[in-house]
C-alpha cells in the first residue's frame, strides 16, 4: 500500500500539529535548550535501585542525626525550669440534698448548680442526681450532706458520705 502522505516537511512538534503558530528563531532555540537540559540519561533499573538505595541511606543517617539531637536536647541539663512532677490528684467534694434514702445504704443526693452563661451572661441552672454511699443509714430525706468522690462502690455509685451539714426540719 502506498503511503497517503502530503509532502510537507515536518520537524519537531510541527509533525504532530501542522496547524500550531510559528516560534521565532529565539524562542525556538530556547526551547530545544530548555529541552535538551531536562533530558535524563538514560538508566538501567540497576542504576536507578542503587540511586534510591543511596537516597534512602542519606535519610536515614539525617534521621538518626536528629534523634539523637532531640534526645540530647530531652535529657540533658537544659537552663529552663525543669518539668512538674505529677500530683495525686484530691476527690471532688459536693455538696447537696438528699432526695431519696429508701436504699440500704444508698443516698441519691441532688446537686444544683448555677453558673454564669459566658456569652450572654444570664444565670443558668441546672441539677445532677448522685448516688452515695451512707454506711451508717444516717441521712434522711431533705437533709444538707457533703458528699466525696472515690472508687466505684457499685454499679451506680461513685462517691461517698463524708457529713451531714444540716438535718431537715
Amino acid at each position: 500500500m502506498a503511503d497517503e502522505t502530503p509532502d510537507i516537511e515536518q520537524t519537531g512538534d510541527d509533525a504532530a500539529d501542522p496547524a500550531a503558530p510559528r516560534l521565532s528563531a529565539r524562542e525556538e532555540r530556547a526551547r530545544r535548550e530548555h529541552a535538551a537540559r531536562s533530558q535524563r540519561p538514560a538508566r538501567t533499573p540497576e542504576q536507578r535501585d542503587a540511586e534510591r538505595r543511596e537516597r534512602r541511606r542519606e535519610k536515614a543517617v539525617a534521621r538518626r542525626r536528629r534523634r539523637q539531637q532531640e534526645k540530647a536536647r530531652r535529657t540533658g541539663t537544659g537552663t529552663g525550669t525543669p518539668p512538674a512532677e505529677p500530683k495525686a490528684s484530691s476527690p471532688q467534694v459536693r455538696i447537696g440534698i438528699v432526695e431519696s434514702a429508701k436504699g440500704d445504704k444508698t443516698l441519691t443526693v441532688r446537686i444544683d448548680i448555677a453558673r454564669r452563661h459566658r456569652r450572654y451572661e444570664k444565670i443558668v441552672r441546672s441539677t445532677s442526681k448522685l448516688r452515695v454511699h451512707d454506711e451508717d443509714n444516717e441521712a434522711n430525706e431533705g437533709d444538707r450532706v457533703r458528699v466525696v468522690e472515690s472508687r466505684p462502690l457499685s454499679r451506680t455509685k461513685r462517691w461517698r458520705l463524708v457529713e451531714i451539714l444540716e438535718r431537715a426540719k
